[in-house]
Formats: C-alpha cells, sequence, structure tokens
C-alpha cells in the first residue's frame, strides 16, 4: 500500500494546482458585433421585382421579405421543384471529394483537440519495469574495495503533472478548439458551395441546350429560307447577292453552335466531376429549363443576422477566436512553470519476491522553471502573437465586408434579371411578329431581302437573349441562397461522412 505520507502530499499538491489554475493571463474572447446597418444596399429594397409572363411559370415575380434567418431552408434548391435538380444534389454530397476531404479535417481536428486535452489537462502516468546488470567501480566512490557486479531490477508507476498556474495549456486547448470551429464551418462552407455550384452549373447546361436547340431551329429556317431565296433567283425574283448573303447569314449562324456546344460540353464535364464522377461518366438526370420554376418568395435576412449564418464569417471568427487564444499561450510562456513528478514502486537485486514491503522505493518532487534570458525569444513571439490577432481581425472585418456586397449585388442583380427578362420577352415577342410579317411580305415581292435579313437576325439574337436572361434569373436566385448562408442551421442532422 501507498504510504498516508505520499497520499497526502499529493493532494494537497493537486489542491494547490486546481485553485491556482483560474487565473488564465491573455485576451478574453467575445464574437464581435454585428455590423449596425438595417439594410443592404444604399436604396430600399422593393417588396418584389417586376413580373413576366414565361411558358414554364407564367406571370411570375419575386417577393422580398426580411427574416430573422430561421425561415431560410437547408434544403433551399427544393424551391425550383425540380425531381432532377434534386437528384443532381443527392448525388453530388455522396459523392464529392471535396466534402469527404472536408470531413476528414473535421475529424483530424477533433482529435488534435482530444489529444491535447490528454496531455495538457491530466497527469502523465506510466508503468515501468526495468532490469540491469551493474559493475561499480570502487575508484567511483574513492575506496579500496574490489569491484562489484550485481544486477537491478525496478518496478514502478511514474507521476508526471504539470500545473496551468497561468492558463497556456488552457490557452492552447482553447486555440484548438476553435480550430474545430473554423474546420466545422469550412465543411458547412465546402456543403454549401458544392449545392450552389450544381445548381448554377445545372442551369447552365439547361440554358446551353436550349440555345443549341433554337439555333438549330434558326438554322432549319435560314436553310428553308436559302432554298425560296434560289428559286427566286432562278425565277428572277432575287438576284445573286441576295442568294450570297443569306448563305452568309446561314454561316455565321451555324458558326455560332460550335462554341455553345464547347460550353456545353465543359459544362457537363465540370458537373460530373461536382457530383464526383469522371467526365466519361455523365450518367446523372438531364434537366431543362421548361423542369425548372422560379421561387417566388424570396427570404432575406436581417443585416444583424447575416454574420450568424454565413459560414465564411463564422471561419473567420474561429480563427480570430484561435488567434486570440495564442497571445494567451505567448503570455503564459512568460511565466514559471511548475511540474510535479512522482513515483512509487519496488526495487531489488533478485526478480524473486520483489513485491515485498522491504523493497519498497518511492518519491516525489517538484520542479520550477523561469525563464531568465532567451535573446527575447518569448516576448517576440508575444510580439508575433499580437500581430496574428490583428490581422485575423483585419481578415474577419474584410470577409464581413465581401459578405455584404455579396447579398447586395445579388439583390439588385434579381431586380435587374426580373426587368431584362421582360424586356426580352418583349423584344423576342415583337420580334417574331416582324420576322412573321417579313416573310410574308418578301414571298409576295413587298419587302427587300435585306429586310428580311435584318429580321432574322433580330429575331435570332432575341431568343438567344430571352434563354440567357431566364437562366440568370435562376442562377442569381441560387446565388441569393448562398449569400445568405444557405439555411444550414436548419439542417436537422449534421452532415457525417
Amino acid at each position: 500500500m501507498y504510504p498516508m505520507k505520499f497520499y497526502r502530499q499529493f493532494l494537497i499538491t493537486t489542491l494547490v494546482s486546481i485553485v491556482l489554475a483560474g487565473c488564465m493571463v491573455g485576451p478574453d474572447f467575445h464574437s464581435p458585433a454585428s455590423p449596425k446597418t438595417n439594410t443592404y444596399t444604399g436604396s430600399p429594397l422593393p417588396a418584389k421585382t417586376v413580373g413576366t409572363k414565361t411558358a414554364s411559370d407564367g406571370e411570375k415575380s419575386q417577393h422580398f421579405y426580411l427574416v430573422s434567418g430561421q425561415e431560410i431552408p437547408a434544403a433551399w434548391w427544393s424551391l425550383y421543384h425540380s425531381d432532377a435538380l434534386n437528384a443532381l444534389i443527392c448525388i453530388g454530397l455522396a459523392n464529392s471529394p471535396n466534402l469527404a476531404a472536408a470531413q476528414a479535417s473535421l475529424r483530424q481536428a477533433e482529435e488534435t483537440f482530444n489529444a491535447q486535452i490528454g496531455t495538457s489537462l491530466y497527469p502523465s502516468v506510466g508503468v515501468q519495469l526495468t532490469g540491469e546488470r551493474q559493475r561499480l567501480s570502487s575508484a567511483g566512490f574513492g575506496g579500496d574495495f574490489a569491484s562489484t557486479t550485481f544486477n537491478t531490477y525496478n518496478a514502478s508507476v511514474n507521476v508526471s503533472y504539470t500545473l496551468d498556474f497561468f492558463g497556456a495549456a488552457r490557452r492552447q486547448i482553447e486555440s484548438l478548439g476553435a480550430q474545430i470551429d473554423y474546420q466545422n464551418f469550412l465543411l458547412e462552407a465546402s456543403y454549401l458551395t458544392l449545392t450552389s455550384n450544381i445548381v448554377t452549373t445545372a442551369v447552365t447546361i439547361a440554358s446551353l441546350k436550349a440555345q443549341i436547340q433554337a439555333t438549330q431551329q434558326i438554322i432549319q429556317s435560314e436553310t428553308d429560307q436559302l432554298a425560296i431565296v434560289k428559286k427566286q433567283f432562278n425565277l428572277g425574283g432575287a438576284s445573286g447577292s441576295d442568294v450570297y448573303s443569306q448563305e452568309t447569314q446561314l454561316g455565321q449562324t451555324r458558326a455560332s453552335l460550335p462554341p455553345l456546344e464547347q460550353s456545353l460540353a465543359q459544362n457537363l464535364h465540370a458537373l460530373s466531376v461536382l457530383v464526383g464522377a469522371l467526365p466519361n461518366e455523365n450518367k446523372y438526370p438531364e434537366l431543362t429549363l421548361s423542369q425548372l420554376h422560379l421561387p417566388k418568395n424570396l427570404p432575406v435576412s436581417l443585416p444583424s443576422s447575416l454574420v450568424r449564418q454565413r459560414p465564411d464569417i463564422r471561419a473567420s471568427e474561429a480563427l480570430l477566436h484561435a488567434a486570440s487564444a495564442q497571445v494567451g499561450v505567448a503570455t503564459a510562456n512568460l511565466y514559471p512553470q511548475i511540474t510535479l513528478t512522482g513515483a512509487y514502486g519496488y526495487e531489488n537485486q533478485t526478480i524473486a519476491n520483489i513485491f515485498t514491503a522491504h523493497n519498497i522505493a518511492w518519491n516525489y518532487g517538484a520542479s520550477l522553471l523561469q525563464p531568465i534570458f532567451n535573446g527575447g525569444a518569448l516576448r517576440a513571439k508575444k510580439r508575433a502573437a499580437v500581430a496574428g490577432l490583428e490581422q485575423a481581425a483585419a481578415q474577419y472585418r474584410q470577409t464581413v465586408l465581401q459578405a455584404f456586397q455579396n447579398v447586395a449585388d445579388t439583390l439588385r442583380a434579381l431586380q435587374n434579371d426580373a426587368k431584362a427578362l421582360k424586356a426580352e420577352k418583349e423584344a423576342e415577342i415583337a420580334a417574331k411578329k416582324t420576322l412573321t410579317m417579313t416573310q410574308e411580305q418578301f414571298k409576295l415581292g413587298g419587302v427587300s431581302f435585306l429586310s428580311l435579313l435584318i429580321a432574322q437576325r433580330q429575331y435570332q439574337q432575341t431568343r438567344i437573349d430571352l434563354i440567357k436572361a431566364q437562366a440568370a434569373r435562376y442562377a442569381d436566385t441560387a446565388a441569393l441562397f448562398q449569400a445568405l448562408g444557405g439555411g444550414w442551421w436548419n439542417r436537422k442532422c449534421c452532415i457525417t461522412s
């Protein structure tokens, strides 16, 4: 059994360390206050965008309404009411290497935190078993007796504990805890980026397919028109220059097709990578613009809530927290470090009967280390930690500014997208009427071929521009949800691998 004196001394030193451990030097971290503003943009936000009648959504306006953040759905992409889009998101979340890497980084940070707790807050206890054969020289003891050869066997338990008087260990644990927060919000940012990129890439693919289809229809129309012009030329009703002009127009339209097909191929490859597949494994649901329904009600978070919703802001705040804790670590290292040690065991020259009372050996002690002179290294490290804290604070402010800019840009984009779509739709309708009327008049000889050529070009451009305007509205709606943080806090479960 351990002697009562040993128990008493160890208990006293432990209690003293607990009392003194209440002192931690360095700054205590507090989350920065939200910016004091009530709006994102310089002018007031309208209640809704202008309405535009489209084939897929009918008369559609988007309504903005301020919320505290709770109303933003975690699965915001479901508001498009597209089974194909939902399936793409599910495939991407299950197979994305970037998401898997972020999950692994989070687990690594958690285990590093656990390891630091184990080494900093608890005593180090080890069992030691040794066996030695020694020969001692009498000269080392100033005697003239014969040298002695003997065996030594030892079995003991060793305990070591460094008192955290000034909080260096606890500040280090605090810093590593902030690193866990940082990795967690990087994971949320990866999740949000992945889902947003899948939505915008799928919308781009649908837009390009629609543009290609429209271009192919225009090519067919212009091919038919070329046949008419050639017949008119053979009958003397059109000149050779009219034929060449129509052939030129058809060639130009055909030349616009390969760049669209190339862009489509690149986006298909990008979507494959986003969902964790090789470019040749593009076996995923196809999406068309007609399958999408524009979300009608758009929640807009209060500016005071944005800093708690954006994963990038929360990640930057976690780095600020970690930098603050490192100032405490550097400060505590300027002060003394006290380490308690103790051992209890058995020692004998033979293994036989080693665990008997007269073979008991024990010791306990304490050591104090106070830095006196180290060339100014410790104070330089503290100054470096303070500079790191200032850097993290500036980076946090920049992240907040960019986040507010993202929201402001997206809100204005949605308003202008609605205006652009309305104008493009009106232009497309007018161009279609003009082309139809011009084609009929041209057949009857009422207008020149140049008028027909101009009408064709106008209609071609308005059809393509209308498709682009529709796609931009879908994409910028996704950008708004991304800018507001994506509603990750409303997910019913955390992200797991």
